[in-house]
């Protein structure tokens, strides 16, 4: 009895409810989609109800497998910068802004101008970029300013669950953190963020620690659910935190990648840093903070190859481009074609090819590519691990990426040591539920938790020694690529706005 927990990954297309054993051991698992809204370029927006019915439907399927005596407690990871406003009684009054909306970028310019770019990427740990809330705020208040005016409070989604679960308003620093509205020295609400943002300090939610238990299951969600009243609902992080601890990045000596759609890395800094370099996140343990680089453009560009050279499957684009000489015969491909973040934080920055000839084919489009989503990574880790304290011991890597038998070892050959692949498909869930089991005193802190609940890596992957020197070479090339092509592409984003 009450030896189950249930990690929820509420994610950019739909809420996953997972009950996991003491041991991490995945029961049952169900998921639940919602719709995305692009009314206009560049707005991307979901209405949180949906949220809403995915989470009561996901959790009420959980409770009828595994049985509402078994779930002892249960905690939230979700998509980060994504938030609403919400009245008294906690209705939505605006569609949420998604973290890939993009409308802020003016904000941006006009922000950065009054408060000072490195000092608004010092106070919250974030170079200013449209991704953090605080930039669409700010777009709110110059566009929907009555909206924000009669909104009782700003929440993001692990906020909105909550107050919906529990009747509080509360939400966690290490989900709350991505906001921008965060002084990352203090875990606080930022005075100056907030006022620059355009919101009162009574429309922010209570802030917690990760792990903190915020309240218990109200008695009409339980009947919803089938879960208990009372049931602990417990403070989690963002999915990026999460999933990081989830894979057993918690501290010093190990970092993640994360190989989905796009390319997310993370390592444990004991210490505050901020840099261009990397973003600086809230840990998801509580303790310390995560350092981060994100690429938007990651697995989505196997699937634009695949539909732009009408080739029949990624799988056999593979097989060709295996037959292929490291560095695909003079190609570099630089893979912003949904912008940078870090390093640059440019949002004008576009897709390059650079290279071509007429003895190119598919296969070595294909093969290029996966070089340079390598280039990009080694660069970026490069500068984030110089200023965490050199390179860890172990990478662990995930997602689907991991299956691209060619990309494993392009990237460990490039990025010069070996990946170790993470077993879990589930992490952020599973980082969500560590922090559940934490709560309840299973195990002494969210570190212990992880280390208990974590598997070890099924496989790991080492670089080849005949490609490492070659591609040592070509990244000195490719190193120079943005520099190379940055003002043609500020040049045409500024026609295309004439």
């Amino acid at each position: 009895m009450d030896d189950v927990v249930i990690g929820i990954d509420a994610s950019t297309t739909a809420v996953k409810a997972i009950a996991f054993t003491r041991d991490g051991k995945e029961l049952f698992q169900a998921r639940e989609a919602y719709p995305l809204s692009n009314p206009k370029p560049g707005h991307f927006e979901q209405d949180a109800e949906h949220w809403w019915t995915a989470l009561v439907g996901a959790l009420r399927q959980v409770t009828e497998a595994v049985g509402a005596s078994q779930v002892a407690a249960i905690s939230i990871a979700h998509q980060r910068e994504t938030f609403t406003l919400i009245d008294h009684a906690g209705k939505p009054l605006i569609p949420a802004i998604l973290w890939l909306d993009e409308r802020a970028r003016p904000q941006v310019i006009r922000l950065s101008a009054e408060l000072g770019r490195e000092t608004i990427r010092d106070w919250s740990g974030k170079p200013p970029d449209p991704t953090p809330a605080l930039y669409a705020v700010r777009w709110l208040v110059e566009h929907q300013p009555q909206a924000l005016g009669e909104a009782a409070s700003l929440v993001d989604v692990h906020g909105f669950f909550v107050h919906r679960l529990t009747g509080r308003l509360v939400t966690s620093t290490a989900s709350a953190d991505p906001l921008g509205l965060l002084d990352i020295k203090t875990s606080t609400w930022h005075a100056e963020l907030v006022a620059a943002a355009g919101l009162r300090p009574d429309q922010l939610p209570e802030l917690v620690a990760p792990g903190t238990i915020c309240g218990g299951l109200n008695e009409s969600v339980a009947r919803l659910t089938g879960l208990k009243a009372g049931t602990p609902v417990v403070a989690g992080a963002g999915d990026g935190q999460a999933m990081g601890l989830g894979m057993g990045v918690h501290g010093e000596g190990k970092s993640y990648l994360s190989l989905g759609s796009g390319v997310v890395s993370g390592c444990y800094s004991h210490g505050i840093r901020t840099s261009d370099a990397f973003r600086t996140l809230v840990s998801p343990t509580g303790s310390g903070f995560m350092l981060e680089t994100v690429l938007r453009s990651g697995m989505q560009l196997v699937d634009w190859i695949v539909r732009t050279t009408g080739s029949p499957s990624a799988a056999a684009l593979e097989r060709a481009a295996v037959d292929v000489a490291a560095g695909s015969e003079g190609l570099l491909v630089m893979p912003y074609w949904a912008g940078v973040m870090s390093p640059y934080w440019d949002g004008a920055a576009r897709g390059a090819i650079v290279g071509l000839s007429l003895d190119h084919q598919p296969e070595h489009l294909f093969r290029a590519v996966l070089e340079g989503i390598a280039f990009e990574q080694a660069i970026a880790s490069e500068a984030m691990e110089a200023q965490a304290g050199g390179k860890p011991a172990a990478m662990i890597a995930a997602g689907g990426g991991t299956n691209c038998a060619l990309l494993m070892e392009i990237m460990a050959s490039v990025l010069e040591r070996p990946l170790f692949v993470s077993p879990v498909n589930e992490a952020a869930a599973l980082g969500a539920a560590m922090l559940a089991a934490s709560a309840l005193g299973w195990f002494a802190s969210p570190e212990a938790a992880a280390e208990a609940m974590t598997a070890p890596p099924t496989r790991h992957v080492a670089p080849v020694e005949g490609l490492v020197s070659d591609y040592r070479a070509r990244k000195e090339i490719y190193r120079d690529l943005y520099q190379a092509t940055r003002d043609i592409h500020a040049r045409l984003e500024a026609l295309g706005k004439a």
